[in-house]
């Protein structure tokens, strides 16, 4: 087939998805069907959809065939951050705020103004925090179970830089991550910036398949294994003290260092030990205070094994030499005076009534979550189109996430996950009874 024509039906394919000639959800010839239609050679045919693909026009799910995009939807909504509509509600990212937050941030600013220790803010910290700060997040993570010594503790500038330069410090291109299947986005965006080679592994209701891990380790050269034991994202699980055990055992046996997200832990009360405090000497833990006290307050932490922090402490000063001083002094009083458990205790409160408040107003549809998290996990029929469900939403001025940002495996289930977080409570009612509706009409019809 000659370039020019290859090209020809790359672009009337294209401009009949954009022009809505082929309507989202819309599923598309077999490969072997186009080839015969047009002309073509099978290979060929792949390449058309490749290219398609690629420009996020449709999508190819394994077993099902090739879709049609509903291109409303961003094609990496989820991952990079888009710009919601004015006037409408965001279910898509989570910034949970509690009343009374502004005015502890108030006092706060004057006690650190008043301080004596107020000029040392203006200099360079140590990289990897001072060490009463690193002994304040030490005292915190007591509370976790979580026996700490502060030689091993780093602040990094929220949990996600925790992330970044616990892969650059510990990993290396190439290198094979096992994840879960439906997994962090975040850590999906370090792994592709960062040229890791994710492994999928399926999930069950209650955590990963640790046969499956098991079998990945003994046939693959697994370097780590990145894991949310305590309040999965999207998921929600809480990894039982058996799976936990047996997950450490998978690892002692076959070498790959654990890397422990641990962001939305807070949200549990007296989850099984955090895998950390078992295995302190081949995991990474990672944590932050931008989920349980404040999105715009980016001090995050790092404990990991003594002879990891010198190459942590590198990786902090290649990135951002040290944590905003000014910021970490804050995040460390509200740790030393209770502020933080307090609104942890609050936040836990208020994401079980928002969990209640779901369940009541998506009553019939079926969910995936914990009772005290802040999202929740809404699976499709097979046959529905989660980007057509979105973009619907979009017009109505709510704003949702596919599962095409959580998915590390070739299958993108038909999925939505809505963050709770964001709105009141009272908009939120209305807005999850407009989601209902839609869902039903759209996804159930």
């Amino acid at each position: 087939m000659a370039a020019s024509r290859y090209k020809k039906l790359v672009d009337a394919l294209a401009s009949d998805i954009r022009t809505g000639g082929l309507a989202p959800g819309t599923q598309l010839p077999t490969h072997r069907a186009l080839a015969a239609r047009e002309g073509i050679a099978v290979v060929t045919a792949t390449r058309v959809y490749a290219e398609l693909e690629a420009v996020g026009l449709v999508s190819r799910e394994q077993g099902r065939g090739t879709f049609v995009r509903d291109i409303a939807v961003p094609a990496g909504h989820g991952i990079d951050q888009q710009a919601v509509a004015a006037g409408a509600v965001d279910l898509s990212f989570n910034y949970p705020s509690l009343p009374g937050q502004t005015d502890l941030l108030r006092q706060a600013l004057r006690e650190v103004a008043g301080s004596g220790d107020l000029d040392s803010l203006l200099r360079y910290q140590p990289h990897r925090g001072r060490p009463q700060d690193r002994a304040s997040i030490a005292r915190h993570l007591g509370c976790r179970g979580i026996t700490a010594d502060a030689d091993r503790i780093l602040i990094a500038n929220g949990a996600q830089h925790g992330l970044a330069i616990t892969i650059m410090a510990t990993l290396n291109a190439g290198d094979v991550v096992a994840v879960d299947a439906l997994t962090y986005p975040g850590f999906k965006v370090l792994a592709h910036a960062f040229h890791l080679d994710l492994e999928p592994i399926p999930t069950t209701t209650d955590g990963p398949d640790l046969d499956a891990l098991e079998k990945l380790c003994a046939t693959r050269p697994v370097r780590a294994i990145y894991t949310m034991p305590t309040l999965h994202n999207p998921l929600g699980w809480v990894m039982s003290a058996t799976d936990r055990t047996r997950l450490i055992g998978i690892a002692r046996r076959h070498g790959p260092l654990i890397i422990e997200d641990a962001s939305y832990a807070y949200l549990v009360e007296d989850p099984p030990p955090p895998l950390v405090a078992t295995a302190p000497d081949i995991t990474v833990y990672v944590s932050g205070l931008s989920k349980s006290i404040a999105t715009g307050l980016r001090v995050g932490f790092v404990l990991a094994p003594a002879d990891a922090v010198p190459s942590l402490e590198r990786a902090i000063r290649a990135t951002t030499w040290n944590t905003p001083a000014l910021t970490t002094a804050i995040a460390c009083r509200w740790l030393d005076d209770g502020t933080v458990l307090h609104l942890e205790a609050q936040k836990r409160d208020d994401a079980k009534t928002r969990q209640e408040l779901a369940r009541q107003e998506l009553a019939g549809l079926r969910l995936i979550g914990h009772p005290s998290s802040y999202f929740t996990w809404l699976p499709l029929p097979d046959d529905a189109r989660a980007d057509r469900l979105t973009a619907t939403l979009a017009r109505r001025h709510i704003s949702v996430t596919t599962a095409e940002p959580f998915t590390t495996s070739t299958h993108t289930p038909q999925a939505i996950r809505l963050a709770l977080g964001s709105t009141d409570p009272d908009s939120l009612r209305s807005t999850l009874r407009t989601v209902r509706h839609v869902a039903i009409e759209d996804a159930y019809a």
